[in-house]
């Protein structure tokens, strides 16, 4: 493909992900983040892998900020306990992130997709009646048609 059809291509995507995230309900807009991360981490260690410093770096840094993002939108008045414990998870995957970044360590990676693999697991186990419940209950959208997006 020459440069200005995957040009072409990458704008479309960019503009698709705006789109679906503004129409998403909140726990789409999670579930799209966690994928994102995931993504990242997984495009760092193949330029970890290819000894692209610069690339692994970029990466590896925009998985962080997605992971904070994950961690400052927890609500701890309704999530209580699981928000505390959500919080320190987020917290020690953005340090082993840091750290697999300085010590070019893919176990790191690895260890870090696991965990966040683990969370979305369980937060896309979440029923479809319980989530537009809540949706209900606090003045949101109901979930809608998007089912896969990456950011």
């Amino acid at each position: 493909m020459y440069s200005g059809q995957k040009s072409g291509l990458n704008q479309y995507q960019k503009v698709n992900s705006q789109s679906n995230a503004a129409f998403a309900s909140p726990h789409r807009l999670i579930q799209m983040l966690m994928d994102g991360a995931l993504e990242k981490i997984s495009r760092a260690k193949g330029y970890m892998e290819q000894k692209n410093i610069p690339k692994k770096g970029e990466f590896i840094g925009w998985a962080i900020s997605i992971i904070e993002g994950l961690r400052v939108s927890l609500d701890f008045e309704k999530g209580g306990e699981i928000s505390e414990n959500l919080n320190a998870l987020y917290d020690y995957m953005e340090r082993r992130l840091a750290e697999a970044n300085s010590q070019n360590s893919t176990d790191m990676l690895d260890e870090v997709t696991f965990l966040l693999s683990e969370i979305k697991e369980g937060w896309d186990a979440i029923p479809k009646s319980i989530i537009d419940e809540h949706a209900a209950k606090y003045g949101h959208q109901p979930t809608n048609h998007i089912t896969s997006t990456k950011i």
